[in-house]
């Protein structure tokens, strides 16, 4: 895939989710959903931080949308009380079960 092919993909999945109503995530938010979704947990702020190089508040606020949403969820972790766990939904997964469908969709007709 070239770079208009890849941008053309991007723009029709955008078009996509727009005529589903799809929640407005900013391109922050949606990595960190993907990243909880597609690496191995535990997934915490911290660890989200450094990955995806990014500060822990910045993280913190695309959790807290996330999370508005039903997305992702929080939990404390039992075995570090000072320690938040960012984990799945069934809302994020089908979420992103659809938003994946509406990509190898709109790869097929590039």
């Amino acid at each position: 895939m070239d770079p208009k092919q890849a941008l053309n993909l991007w723009h029709a999945v955008t078009l996509a989710g727009i005529a589903r109503e799809q929640p407005d995530l900013t391109t922050r938010q949606m990595a960190v959903l993907l990243h909880v979704y597609l690496a191995e947990p535990p997934h915490t702020v911290r660890g989200l931080a450094q990955t995806l190089g990014a500060s822990k508040p910045a993280i913190t606020r695309a959790i807290d949308r996330l999370s508005d949403l039903d997305l992702v969820k929080r939990k404390r972790d039992d075995n570090d009380k000072r320690s938040v766990l960012v984990q799945r939904t069934v809302s994020g997964s089908v979420f992103l079960r659809e938003f994946g469908d509406m990509a190898a969709r709109a790869a097929d007709e590039i």
